[in-house]
């Protein structure tokens, strides 16, 4: 690496900004098979609540187009689903081939074929015409992106006048008395369960330290309006140990 080579974070360690993505879909391939029992198993059941409360603010109604940003295994993706309804439609994307096929499984499992369509997308250059839809989400995929001003500004792009953005991402905690405690489970219990569950610790690691990495409630809220969002504001979930950012395109 040149001196002139930029930079950016991959967990904590500093690498070339062109390698992030290679090595965030190897971290995705690798976890894509255990993502939802693990996903289960990290937040004790608790993002199956943290994504209901996120559809519950979707605005989404019949006939209405929605996209999913870095959906992975397609939670969010089913729900809006059920929103927008036979009339509507849904657009699931994710940078990594094997999350999207994970996607696809559980749609088809849950027999939702009709109204979705999937593509295999960056979120920093989204191959969608500008406003293009009612609302978009992406849910605890914002953090893993090499260049988040760059997905926000391609985010706000797509969204119609009078759309919204939701972003679920793990955030810092607002309650002091859990610090120590959220800590312990980031770093002791996450690459634990990676290695005797998944069979993968490091992946886990890398995973505990981009939360950490992550630009608190306040700094995101205030990206969100350099894109160009209005009225945007967030909802501490957990005491903060997840948050809901809302913004709009008006």
């Amino acid at each position: 690496m040149t001196a002139q080579e930029s930079t950016t974070h991959f967990g904590y360690e500093q690498i070339p900004t062109g390698e992030k993505a290679g090595r965030v879909r190897g971290v995705f391939d690798s976890v894509a098979g255990n993502y939802d029992l693990m996903n289960d198993l990290m937040s004790g059941g608790m993002h199956r609540l943290w994504k209901r409360f996120t559809l519950a603010k979707t605005g989404l109604r019949p006939g209405d187009r929605a996209l999913d940003v870095a959906g992975g295994t397609a939670d969010l993706t089913a729900g809006m689903c059920r929103q927008v309804g036979d009339t509507g439609l849904v657009c699931l994307t994710d940078i990594n081939a094997a999350m999207l096929d994970q996607g696809r499984r559980r749609l088809v499992n849950d027999a939702i074929v009709g109204n979705v369509t999937l593509a295999q997308a960056n979120a920093e250059c989204l191959p969608f015409a500008d406003d293009s839809f009612h609302c978009i989400t992406i849910g605890f995929g914002l953090r893993n992106v090499t260049d988040k001003d760059a997905a926000l500004a391609s985010m706000y792009r797509a969204l119609k006048p009078g759309g919204r953005l939701l972003i679920l991402e793990f955030s810092k905690p607002a309650l002091k008395l859990i610090e120590p405690l959220y800590e312990f489970h980031l770093f002791k219990v996450l690459p634990m369960l990676g290695r005797y569950v998944a069979k993968d610790a490091p992946s886990y690691q890398y995973l505990a330290e981009s939360i950490r990495m992550h630009p608190d409630q306040e700094t995101l809220r205030d990206m969100m309006t350099a894109a160009g969002l209005e009225d945007s504001h967030y909802f501490n979930l957990t005491g903060g140990i997840v948050a809901l950012h809302i913004g709009y395109k008006y």
